[in-house]
């Protein structure tokens, strides 16, 4: 069985049609399934079922803010060891905790067949969009200026956590790690910023369902980025908040 078969959210319809049967070979027929798929099976249904896999990674592109990153699916094999009994029915499915992007697995459950099955299929899902990248080979500790980066495409699943897009949120960071010429520059790349000490007196933002309130609390630790503070407001309530900015701190309740 051939692979890996590649869908691009961009792609022409010849493309597209080789991904359908891809897809086709490999839920209708061929070995790794035992016997031949029954008519109802069509193309038009598995192209479906391909549309419906290359959906999951455009909404959550969408939610992270990218709704016009170009997606890429590179779709794996089965295990040929599997004998799956025809199926009228295919649904695609993301399993619990494995990632929408990057390297991961996409579940496919037979759900109208004599006998049904339930088996994931490797699949890798590049999300491409423009971001911030280094000119040149960067050590660890260099403190970023603008002629140190320039925009490039790059694909935001390679790593994790999100790349830099924005310049303002760069210029005057400090490495924290070394950097090839090249490379997508992501937060974890960047030392982590202290807003605030201990003790200080910070800005609360509280931000429910549909409701905001802002007060102010003693800080009980330091205030850094990416770290939950502990706070105590004047009438000795407890909360926790995540550090946004100078003195700033935002609560979910």
């Amino acid at each position: 069985m051939s692979c890996p078969f590649v869908l691009t959210s961009r792609a022409r319809a010849s493309t597209r049609w080789t991904w359908h049967a891809a897809l086709l070979a490999l839920l209708g027929g061929g070995a790794a399934w035992g016997q031949q798929a029954p008519a109802a099976a069509s193309e038009s249904d598995l192209a479906a079922v391909s549309a419906q896999v290359q959906q999951m990674a455009r909404d959550s592109a969408g939610r992270a803010g990218l709704g016009s990153a170009r997606i890429e699916v590179e779709v794996g094999s089965l295990d040929p060891r599997l004998k799956l009994a025809p199926c009228l029915r295919i649904e695609p499915y993301l399993p619990p905790g494995l990632p929408v992007w990057g390297r991961t697995r996409i579940g496919l459950k037979c759900t109208q067949g004599e006998k049904l099955w339930n088996v994931t299929m490797p699949v890798t899902v590049h999300v491409y969009a423009r971001s911030l990248v280094t000119q040149s080979a960067l050590p660890a500790g260099t403190v970023l200026a603008p002629e140190h980066f320039t925009e490039a495409e790059v694909d935001l699943a390679a790593a994790p956590g999100l790349p830099i897009a924005q310049p303002g949120l760069a210029v005057g960071r400090t490495l924290v790690r070394t950097l090839a010429a090249g490379s997508a520059l992501r937060q974890a790349d960047l030392k982590a910023r202290q807003f605030f000490a201990a003790g200080e007196t910070v800005r609360v933002v509280a931000v429910g369902n549909g409701w905001q309130v802002v007060t102010e609390a003693e800080a009980l630790n330091p205030g850094v980025e990416g770290q939950v503070v502990r706070l105590r407001t004047e009438s000795g309530r407890m909360l926790q908040g995540r550090p946004v900015g100078d003195r700033q701190v935002e609560v979910t309740l």
